[in-house]
């Protein structure tokens, strides 16, 4: 069984509560990542992701120059440490439906992150696609089992339209 340690992305770039969201967010597009762990210090004490730029900054009108990085950070975040065994990460992510979660030390000092693609690229097991397909689902089909809304497949039946599937 791995432990996150031998799977995780070191070496993380952190932003801090007091920097812009506009910098933050030209991080993320610098290093082509969707999560930016933010930290006091060394003290991991939220997460940044570009779902939050967008829901809570831009849809809120909270992005402008002067916004900063606590205004719209996720706060309660989720994270695990680097001796947790992989299964146990793949299980909170999948009933959290996160795509990344930072790393700790017994300090909570911030020491990498580990996201789906690290899982998918370096744990050969076999409910790994199970378990990455759940946390991709959509919160409302994951919780009421509901099966997607088919947009459109050209003949707009109703039967498609309510989301059940047309044989």
């Amino acid at each position: 069984m791995k432990i996150v340690s031998q799977i995780m992305t070191h070496g993380v770039r952190a932003v801090k509560p007091s920097d812009s969201v506009i910098r933050a967010a030209q991080a993320m597009e610098e290093l082509n990542v969707g999560a930016l762990p933010v930290c006091d210090a060394e003290r991991l004490v939220g997460i940044l992701t570009d779902r939050d730029i967008a829901v809570r900054g831009v849809a809120q009108g909270l992005a402008d120059q002067d916004a900063k990085v606590h205004e719209i950070m996720t706060r309660e975040v989720k994270w695990c440490t680097v001796d947790e065994s992989v299964d146990t990460v793949m299980q909170t992510m999948s009933i959290h439906q996160i795509r990344r979660l930072p790393v700790v030390d017994q300090q909570h000092h911030l020491v990498g992150m580990v996201s789906l693609g690290d899982i998918a690229t370096q744990v050969h097991d076999a409910h790994v696609a199970d378990i990455l397909s759940e946390i991709s689902e959509t919160p409302a089909v994951h919780r009421a089992g509901m099966l997607p809304v088919k947009l459109s497949d050209g003949d707009g039946s109703a039967a498609n339209r309510a989301g059940r599937r047309s044989v």
